[in-house]
């Protein structure tokens, strides 16, 4: 009974929010309290609650202070040269734009932290998406996908998790794992490339002058490209864009100077406007080797992340903003993102811990591998690398690393299946756990970029799900697992 109910949970969850019927927010906190009552448990709905909290406590600490951290960092212009840099590589070209945020996306992951990753790679795309009206969910897909690869680095979590679950070196999992990760990685770049293909079709192609031209023209026109008699877009009044000619049909233009869009466009490029007044070029040296000595500490795990981060977004205030005024200024600018995403994780604790104190989680993981045929034995690399899809996706890492995944290593054995092999397969499924529900980080992502979360999942696991097929048909032909 626990068994359907915890599948029943999770579907309507997925339902509601996905169709817009719920906010995310809503549907995690009302949707498991009715399951909760529902399988007689009510009366200790408060004890789940409080001990999902407590669990997640520390991560909504580390993700209020690491966005106030990484906000002011964004105000003193700390990334403004990341941004230039991928901008001239881009060219305004919607195809580089994509596979640039891939390749950010993958580089910023090797500090092992989502979280992390998205503030910087969203802070340093979104004011182009937004510019060349792309597709936000091209991007939040896109960076979710590369960092769920790149997520099985021994000090992500899910390798040392699988390691400490079947008592194995961290190393043994990871170094063969390369090549197949490799591929995988070498998937979401090729993914990017398509889906950039796609939005230049779809949007035409600027130059980087036309799209950062700010000054207002008289009325929209179009240019000849003057290569295939393709037509670019360019720049019409008060920050409009018109296009056409490209691919399946004329564009659209925006409204003129004064509307709501125009003032919507000043906002998104603000984080590349050179003359705000939050600039602070003579402490550029030093917010670089405050972060670089921050990042260097959380991977070193010198002390807590949560503690890490607080202590530097005291320090990044106070030495950027000595004044109370603008203190409070730069911690009221970024309110609205601490409180998004710190109500969304507490939101997220109800989930997981009405998920876990009734029991759903360890009757469904009990019902997935009772239903594995003892035929596959002998395949029980492949069984898990299958499961880690589903299972990561649903449930936290925690979750199954150390309570399915000891099960089903368990099984391979007594069919001759290496543990190590079991723990290789498990990390298939890391390119779709980066979009679960149940992530934190991954309200960070689409909090930050401004995207509904039902859009986001609906657009992304699809991609996601080909990614870590990929990584797992890679693993089995280079015989890995």
């Amino acid at each position: 009974m626990l068994t359907i109910l915890g599948f029943a949970m999770i579907a309507t969850f997925l339902v509601l929010i996905m169709t817009k019927k719920m906010s995310p927010i809503a549907a995690l906190v009302l949707i498991p309290a009715l399951f909760c009552v529902a399988v007689g448990q009510g009366a200790q709905l408060g004890d789940y609650v409080i001990e999902g909290v407590g669990n997640l406590a520390p991560t909504a600490a580390m993700l209020m202070f690491a966005i106030v951290y990484f906000g002011v960092m964004i105000d003193v212009g700390l990334f403004d040269p990341i941004v230039r840099g991928i901008l001239k590589f881009c060219q305004a070209d919607p195809m580089r734009i994509v596979v640039g945020t891939a390749v950010l996306a993958a580089i910023v992951s090797l500090d092992g932290d989502g979280s992390t990753t998205f503030m910087i790679t969203v802070s340093a795309m979104y004011p182009l998406y937004k510019r060349l009206k792309m597709s936000l969910v091209v991007m939040t897909g896109v960076a979710a996908t590369a960092n769920g690869v790149m997520n099985t680095l021994p000090w992500g979590g899910p390798t040392a998790r699988a390691a400490t679950a079947l008592k194995l070196d961290a190393s043994e999992i990871f170094v063969p794992m390369i090549p197949a990760l490799a591929m995988g990685l070498l998937a979401v770049f090729v993914l990017a490339y398509v889906l950039g293909i796609r939005e230049r079709k779809r949007l035409g192609m600027l130059t980087l002058d036309e799209a950062l031209a700010r000054e207002p023209r008289p009325e929209a026109e179009t240019v000849s490209a003057g290569t295939g008699g393709k037509d670019r877009l360019r720049k019409g009044a008060a920050g409009s864009v018109s296009a056409s000619g490209t691919g399946t049909g004329s564009g659209t233009s925006a409204p003129a100077g004064g509307t709501e869009n125009a003032d919507e466009d000043d906002d998104a490029f603000q984080g590349l406007d050179p003359n705000r007044p939050t600039l602070r070029p003579k402490l550029y040296w030093f917010n670089a080797g405050l972060t670089a000595a921050l990042l260097t500490a959380m991977i070193m795990e010198l002390l807590p992340i949560p503690v890490l981060f607080l202590l530097g977004a005291a320090l990044a205030l106070t030495v950027n903003f000595p004044h109370m005024p603008d203190q409070r200024a730069r911690i009221a600018a970024h309110a609205d993102n601490v409180l998004n995403v710190s109500g969304m994780v507490f939101a997220a604790a109800v989930f997981t811990g009405v998920l876990t104190g009734t029991g759903m989680v360890e009757h469904m993981a009990d019902w997935v591998v009772g239903t594995v045929p003892d035929a596959m034995g002998p395949h029980m690399a492949i069984v898990t690398g299958l499961l880690s899809l589903p299972l990561t996706y649903f449930m936290s890492n925690d979750g199954f690393y150390f309570g399915v995944l000891p099960v089903l290593a368990e099984a391979g054995a007594a069919h001759g299946v290496s543990p190590v092999e079991i723990a290789r397969a498990s990390l298939a499924g890391q390119a779709l756990h980066m979009s679960s529900p149940l992530v934190p980080a991954v309200y960070v992502l689409v909090g930050m970029a401004k995207v509904e979360f039902g859009d986001h999942t609906r657009f992304t696991v699809k991609w996601a799900v080909l990614t870590s097929l990929v990584v797992l048909a890679a693993g089995i032909l280079f015989g890995i697992m």
